[in-house]
């Protein structure tokens, strides 16, 4: 028996799930780093450009794709042609098994360090609890060692929260614990900006390094062909962050959106999401820059010394920065890691959510059973993340999956849409919704953001070839990062040679509809 399609109750509750989906820990501790890296404010350049130019651009043809054909995403390309269908089956697999994963132990850890936070448990060497005591890590990723069975059930606390919220339907699941999760992220947020940026030491971090624009590391046109190479990097790296950070490539948007009732300003809630994403990243680096800056003044180091990138920036420079603080470090820490954990769940959920919806849509399996199934197959793969090596295999299979699977995922997406619907359909059939989409994204799908995202594939290769990402040895990433990539392939080609039951292929739209709206 065919299972009845649930649908938002509001396009609040959706754009809130939208978003949520969107804000994730990259965006406090990826995007701050990147901007110390890249050049401060003139960073800020090249970000908006590269939201105008690649992020916009996907995330409407992901919400037009959902919403035209009501399908998750595997569904919604065997509509256009039964060639693509893997395609379709590749984002959620690789967002599901080869993501959501290792994302679950990091909002793992971010519940450990919660619970650290009400008595300062990581002392006054921070980076040796997180490395040697809280990990206890291993000397490399060849020695995988034995569970860490405090984030072990931390994960496990992870995967039966999502499994509460996916569980149900759409509307009284993922709605639901988007309007209480969302409003508590934002206050939070603020909170922490306002106390961040009034601590001595912290206007100086904000406008000077922050804030204050290095315009050499953007410059293309520069005469020195070293400055236009690293900058040309910079420009690949804004493009990049904006692209991860939309959660655009999973498949979450195309099946997010399948869930909207007809009448529905597509356009807008494009816009909508990713402004108010990419608006959080700013804010939250002020909170960042500020108490990052705090511990640099009181500790009387320069402040490129203080900053770290990555997961150091959360686990060891914010616990060492919050011991520091004259009053109420309790609070303090206590707010910023509920504020990691509600960030992660809310992208946690959408990843479980992208996958369950393809499984039910083709199998018409009951929801709570595919969503039971799912989450503990997903508990059952993350226990390797849990190892004493697992930051190890946490790094060579993200940088795979980000800088090659997802990024492939866009592309596919773009020349599909772009030239076999053909992207004047779809901007018409948008466009009709509400908002008017111009003819220049037909442009901008069709041969802009397709090079962008040829571009940045190429520089991951060229990178990879030349020299072994972050000196693992080949065998390693190989094994733990191509590997993951084939076997999410597989599984997805595997997935694909199911036949869809026929009336499920029937399109929602008729042709004469379609050529009307030309």
């Amino acid at each position: 028996m065919a299972q009845q399609r649930s649908n938002w109750k509001s396009n609040l509750g959706f754009l809130l799930a939208a978003i949520g989906s969107a804000i994730g820990l990259g965006n406090v501790w990826r995007f701050s780093y990147m901007a110390h890296q890249y050049g401060g404010g003139a960073f800020l350049v090249p970000y908006l450009v590269a939201l105008i130019v690649a992020g916009v651009p996907i995330m409407i043809i992901e919400y037009g794709l959902g919403h035209r054909e009501k399908g998750s995403s595997p569904l919604s390309f065997v509509r256009i042609n039964k060639r693509f269908e893997w395609i379709g089956w590749w984002m959620p697999v690789v967002a599901m098994f080869g993501i959501m994963l290792y994302y679950s132990v990091v909002i793992g850890w971010c519940i450990n360090y919660f619970i650290f936070s009400f008595n300062l448990s990581w002392g006054g060497d921070t980076q040796h609890f997180f490395f040697s005591q809280f990990l206890q890590l291993s000397d490399s990723a060849a020695d995988i060692g034995s569970i860490r069975f405090p984030i072990a059930a931390a994960t496990l606390f992870v995967w039966l929260i999502c499994w509460f919220i996916c569980y149900r339907d759409v509307r009284h699941g993922i709605e639901k614990a988007s309007m209480i999760f969302m409003p508590i992220l934002f206050l939070l947020t603020i909170v922490l900006v306002l106390w961040s940026v009034f601590l001595e030491g912290a206007s100086d971090a904000i406008f000077n390094h922050y804030l204050d624009a290095d315009w050499s590391k953007i410059n293309l046109i520069a005469e020195d062909p070293a400055v236009r190479s690293e900058a040309g990097k910079v420009w690949a790296a804004a493009f990049g962050q904006i692209f991860f950070t939309l959660s655009l490539g999973f498949g979450i948007m195309i099946t997010y959106a399948s869930y909207l009732p007809q009448k529905t300003d597509i356009g807008k809630n494009a816009f909508i999401t990713c402004f108010v994403n990419c608006l959080y990243s700013f804010i939250a680096g002020f909170a960042v820059f500020g108490i990052v800056g705090f511990m640099a003044h009181n500790q009387g180091v320069p402040f490129e010394d203080a900053i770290k990138g990555g997961p150091q920036l959360a686990f060891v420079v914010y616990p060492q920065a919050i011991s520091l603080l004259p009053s109420m470090n309790v609070l303090f820490g206590v707010i910023f890691f509920l504020m990691l954990v509600i960030a992660g769940l809310t992208s946690g959920i959408s990843l479980i959510e992208a996958f369950s919806c393809a499984i039910t849509d083709k199998f018409d399996w009951a929801r709570g059973k595919v969503v039971t199934a799912i989450c503990i197959l997903g508990f059952l793969g993350s226990i390797i993340f849990t190892t004493r090596g697992g930051l190890y295999l946490l790094d060579i299979a993200d940088h795979f999956i980000t800088n090659y699977g997802l990024v492939a995922g866009g592309l596919l997406e773009c020349i599909i849409i772009g030239w076999v619907l053909k992207a004047s359909l779809m901007r018409n059939y948008i466009s009709r919704l509400g908002t008017v989409i111009t003819p220049l994204w037909d442009i901008l799908v069709k041969f802009i953001t397709p090079i962008i995202l040829t571009y940045l594939l190429y520089l991951s290769l060229v990178g990879d070839i030349t020299e072994n990402y972050s000196g693992y040895p080949t065998g390693q990433l190989i094994l733990y990062g191509v590997g993951l990539m084939l076997v999410c392939l597989v599984a997805a080609f595997i997935l694909t040679l199911v036949p869809w039951k026929p009336e499920k292929l029937q399109r929602r739209h008729r042709p004469e509809e379609d050529e009307l709206l030309i």
